[in-house]
């Protein structure tokens, strides 16, 4: 879980400085300060399980799995990147490892995370879907509509709030009259949870227990994380929302040191050790943006691949 957090940290942090110095087009969404989240659910997950991403989803997709390489080079819009260079980084994909898209609309990935589960129960594979989504997206009529099908027929998703405080610039004292979202699982007769979504264990095993539960057929459960972006709800946002106060109080719980310490004071491994760990994931993500950066872009003829058209004669196309 720690070499996650810190491919996830590691990564984000590079692509900021590639989006500032222009190799990255279009909006960047980064995941900074939330790792232990995506980290702590998908290490419960098997590999045919599923996840329903969002608009900042990087995290759920290296931690459920996703190749650097192939992730750096969608941001670059390059052909080898996941979506061949055409999705960018809000629509990464991965159908071999469960990843059924990260999601630039706002509590789209609550239905088909239903579509994901009720495929499940009806092929009786077994599998389980976790959905991610923010707390703004639970005032969206999807959030309802997933929460009580799922309620309604017993289906095995797991729904992971992560609570950052904000939608977009809104705070949530702002948009939603509760403190606690997973009060809303109350009016779906579903187990409501909230933890701390900076400890990557509490995050952990709750959805631990989740899950088992998704699979054991008992149905879905809502998770909320109380976690804090460090960065702002897009690269170039100013953040003038939010005060220094606020977010210094945040920055000492980043979950990353916190792992750490625990590592040093049960002697899972040495600070030499996590030296070594950083060095190892940091050659990583350069690897990635070497790939990235040496691969091509894609062709002008490759725009109409991949869609559901047909090109016919004269040029018209049906």
């Amino acid at each position: 879980m720690y070499e996650t957090m810190l491919k996830i940290r590691k990564f984000e942090s590079r692509a900021k400085d590639l989006f500032a110095e222009g190799k990255i087009p279009g909006f960047v969404h980064l995941y900074i300060g939330e790792e232990a989240v995506a980290t702590g659910a998908c290490a419960n997950l098997n590999n045919d399980d599923y996840i329903t991403s969002t608009h900042r989803g990087h995290g759920h997709i290296i931690a459920k799995g996703g190749n650097l390489d192939n992730m750096m080079a969608e941001l670059f819009g390059k052909e080898t990147g996941y979506c061949k260079g055409k999705g960018g980084s809000m629509h990464i994909a991965d159908a071999t490892k469960g990843i059924l898209g990260a999601n630039g609309i706002v509590g789209a990935g609550h239905n088909i995370a239903v579509g994901a589960g009720l495929a499940a129960q009806y092929k009786k594979t077994g599998q389980v879907c976790v959905c991610f989504f923010g707390d703004a997206s639970t005032n969206q009529s999807t959030f309802h509509e997933a929460l009580n099908l799922a309620s309604v027929w017993k289906l095995p998703v797991v729904f992971v709030c992560e609570n950052n405080g904000y939608g977009i610039s809104v705070s949530q004292e702002r948009h939603q009259a509760i403190t606690d979202v997973s009060v809303r699982a109350t009016a779906y007769n579903i187990p409501g949870i909230t933890v701390d979504g900076n400890d990557v264990f509490a995050v952990y095993e709750a959805v631990g227990e989740a899950v088992a539960r998704a699979r054991k057929g008992q149905g879905p459960t809502l998770i909320e994380c109380k976690t804090y972006r460090h960065r702002g709800h897009f690269e170039g946002d100013m953040t003038v929302y939010r005060t220094k106060e606020e977010l210094e109080a945040w920055l000492k719980k980043d979950p990353i040191p916190r792992i750490e310490k625990y590592i040093l004071e049960n002697n899972i491994m040495t600070e030499e050790e996590i030296k070594e760990e950083n060095a190892k994931v940091e050659n990583m993500v350069k690897e990635a943006e070497k790939f990235a950066d040496e691969s091509n872009v894609p062709t002008l003829e490759s725009a109409l691949e991949d869609v559901y058209t047909d090109i016919v004669e004269e040029g018209r196309v049906r």
